[in-house]
């Protein structure tokens, strides 16, 4: 076992390394996108740190300024499907980034056994969904509401395929959860350093395994969520909208349209952009299920039974220690540290969050 001071250099290098290794674009590849794209030349990059699964990088060319994202996680069709439908989105109003086509007119650019896109930069600031007024959070809500109603038309446009009748959602068994928090509690003890992440990760599983034992009777029980669903986005946080002059500016990262219950895309963003600091700002989450409902009418029901789906799939899922035990990528540590928090604050008042959601 290492010492403290160790192991934290030997974290850091490893969170060194792995940036270093996203953040770099090789020069013969660099001019393959280049030529791709048509650019001419690049005159200035710079690595946007802010993208957690995917890589960003801002270019400075004659012919403008452009981010350049390559994509790692989504299939080449998938990305292509979703680039596509981002024209009728921006004819419809809503704030998008159209994707720069290459000079064979693909909106993906293969190089390096990977796929990239091209897009006009945007200006803008993240901000996070706290630090928006009540006024911004009601718009953002009614901004996801026409997003869903667009992404509807697109779909009957034949942009996307025709969405099913019914769906289902998993609900992971108590016992299944309990199996995952015991794998990675040993996989903290075999593969950790004795950092203070392991230390936290150790406590955290310990208390999540007693959690879903004393919660179990609380998790949704049947395998159909309530509400209406439909084409949605999927990633509706913070550093996916641009703002400028107090107005949306831009949503970006589209790699996760999917069909999903429209419920669970508004509860998810509500958590992501209002559970701060381990605590929900309520008052900010009915102001944004308000301005969604001006445009959507969901039911509060469904919005009750999405809010209860996310705090249980929140309390039997540990992909962020997945990534790190299991991929040694150690980019979501913190995020798992922040959700963990959230978790415990939120399961001693499920009530009082539920009763935010059928508010709004």
């Amino acid at each position: 076992m290492c010492s403290d001071g160790a192991c934290s250099r030997i974290v850091r290098g490893v969170i060194d390394a792995t940036v270093a290794a996203r953040s770099d674009i090789a020069e013969s590849v660099l001019g393959e996108l280049i030529d791709a794209f048509g650019l001419g030349e690049v005159r200035e990059r710079r690595y946007l740190a802010d993208g957690l699964m995917n890589a960003n990088w801002r270019l400075d060319t004659p012919v403008g300024q452009f981010a350049l994202k390559r994509v790692t996680d989504v299939s080449l069709e998938r990305l292509q499907r979703n680039l596509g439908v981002l024209a009728a989105l921006g004819a419809d109003g809503v704030p998008v980034s159209a994707p720069v086509p290459t000079i064979s007119g693909s909106p993906v650019a293969q190089a390096d056994g990977g796929a990239w896109c091209l897009f006009p930069w945007v200006v803008g600031s993240h901000v996070r969904g706290v630090d928006l007024t009540f006024s911004q959070v009601s718009a953002l809500g009614a901004h996801l509401g026409c997003l869903h109603v667009s992404l509807g038309r697109a779909c009957g446009r034949g942009l996307l395929s025709g969405v099913p009748e019914t769906i289902t959602a998993d609900v992971t068994s108590p016992e299944r959860a309990v199996e995952k928090a015991e794998r990675l509690a040993a996989a903290v003890r075999d593969k950790g350093t004795g950092s203070d992440f392991d230390r936290a990760a150790a406590v955290a599983l310990e208390h999540r395994r007693a959690l879903v034992s004393k919660y179990a009777d609380h998790r949704p029980r049947s395998a159909t969520p309530e509400g209406d669903h439909g084409w949605t986005h999927g990633d509706v946080q913070y550093r996916n909208l641009l703002w400028e002059g107090g107005e949306l500016a831009a949503i970006l990262d589209w790699d996760r349209i999917a069909v999903r219950p429209y419920a669970e895309e508004v509860v998810r963003t509500a958590q992501v952009q209002f559970g701060v600091g381990g605590v929900f700002d309520l008052a900010r989450v009915s102001a944004f299920v308000e301005g969604y409902r001006s445009v959507v009418p969901l039911e509060p029901s469904a919005l009750v039974d999405g809010a209860r789906r996310l705090w249980w799939k929140r309390m039997t899922d540990f992909w962020q220690l997945e990534f790190h035990y299991d991929r040694g990528d150690f980019s979501f540590d913190e995020l798992f540290t922040a959700d963990e928090a959230l978790l415990q604050w939120w399961t001693d008042r499920l009530d009082q969050v539920e009763g935010a959601f059928a508010a709004g």
